[in-house]
């Protein structure tokens, strides 16, 4: 079986999207042909990574993968109309890319975000009469008009109407969360096309720890209480928790290392060099095979995003990693992830936006090391029982076998 898959982000980038994609095409293409079509890897600055260049077409084998990069309409990831032509310009090249090329594959998969690149898998499917499967990792304009990047009604309008055309040409639907099932019931989409399988972690890539290259950042993960926060510091996370909290604790003995790009960085970095705090900092990027090692340097492990209600359907997947990595896990998102980890009891929840509960929660652990313990060792017996990346992916592959066979 032959599968073409569509995602505008995969590695060396090292965001959610990207992780998960590659992690289940190295799994997948153990049994199946597997080839990805994407973008040169830019995000979430703008700037090409080494040893890159902007070409029509570059190919690659990452892990028995066939990658496929296309011309990419490079821009950081901030400002809402040059991202919107980011989005449109690897829609168009998907597309044309896969009709004129050649390609043979006998199921197109695209993951969203971005929802553009649903849509080139919808067009490439019936360009080629293939079946599509859409994997949902957002709802998508919701979530830009949560954070108020999007505000003009008939734009709204007009791409919730793309949405659900999107979701009724999907032969399946791969959803990461019940919450986003449900939705889609409600807006009129057969539930029985939607299966849900989880985010998690790959437990054989969390288990080795190499050097940290970044020397600034291992010495600073060398002492001190460590709260940590890693990712996308952007208009939904609302990382000024971060600083906030930071100022309240900064007598307490109590440190903060944000790791991590996007469009709200050089503000906050602004804010901790006016306000004098030396027990905050942030570190850029890094790669990814050094992010078990620094996940290892802290204590607590922090995952928010601001206050909205879409905001609490999501499962942030970054939660699996910490947990993976035996850290309890201070979730500042309410809805199914607060859930997962109160059930599993792994973690303290906090109030979004909220940062002196935040600051009595890290205080708890720090008064409690055994507390530590005991969450970090929940966290670990969860993720091996429910959100084993190897278990995830092979549901997935059953769901790309059954619709290759019904055509």
């Amino acid at each position: 079986m032959r599968l073409l898959f569509l995602t505008h982000y995969f590695p060396p980038e090292v965001n959610a999207p990207a992780s998960r994609t590659y992690e289940h095409c190295r799994i997948w293409a153990k049994d199946i042909s597997v080839t990805v079509i994407t973008n040169f890897p830019n995000h979430p600055d703008g700037k090409l990574f080494p040893g890159y260049k902007n070409r029509p077409i570059q190919k690659e084998i990452m892990d028995g993968i066939e990658v496929i990069r296309l011309l990419t309409f490079i821009t950081p990831n901030e400002g809402f109309f040059l991202r919107t032509i980011n989005y449109l310009w690897f829609m168009t090249a998907a597309v044309i890319y896969a009709f004129f090329s050649g390609l043979k594959f006998d199921v197109v998969a695209a993951t969203t975000p971005q929802f553009f690149c649903g849509m080139a898998g919808k067009y490439i499917s019936r360009i080629k009469k293939k079946p599509f499967i859409l994997e949902l990792r957002d709802l998508w304009p919701e979530s830009i008009v949560a954070v108020g990047a999007l505000k003009n009604k008939f734009a709204v309008k007009f791409l919730e109407k793309m949405e659900l055309r999107l979701y009724r040409a999907a032969d399946k639907i791969i959803s990461v969360t019940k919450s986003f099932k449900n939705d889609l019931e409600k807006k009129g989409i057969d539930g029985s096309k939607i299966e849900i399988i989880y985010n998690g972690a790959d437990l054989d890539f969390f288990k080795e720890e190499l050097s940290i290259i970044n020397q600034d950042l291992a010495e600073y993960l060398r002492s001190g209480f460590n709260v940590g926060y890693i990712g996308t510091i952007g208009m939904a996370h609302g990382a000024d928790i971060f600083l906030k909290a930071a100022e309240t604790l900064k007598d307490k003995g109590v440190k903060f290392v944000i790791v991590g790009s996007g469009a709200e960085r050089q503000k906050f970095e602004k804010e901790i060099e006016n306000k004098k705090l030396i027990n905050i900092r942030i570190f850029p990027l890094q790669p990814r095979k050094e992010i078990p090692s620094i996940i290892a340097g802290l204590d607590l492990f922090c995952v928010h995003l601001r206050k909205n209600r879409l905001f609490e359907t999501v499962i942030p997947s970054k939660i699996f990693e910490g947990m993976a990595m035996k850290k309890p896990i201070l979730i500042g998102v309410n809805g199914e992830v607060r859930e997962i980890i109160e059930e599993a009891q792994c973690g303290l929840y906090f109030e979004p936006e909220n940062y002196k509960d935040l600051s009595e929660k890290i205080l708890f652990y720090k008064n409690n090391p055994g507390k530590i313990a005991e969450h970090g060792s929940n966290g670990y017996r969860t993720v091996i029982k429910y959100f084993d990346r190897k278990s995830l992916a092979d549901q997935f592959l059953k769901v790309i076998a059954g619709v290759s066979e019904k055509k």
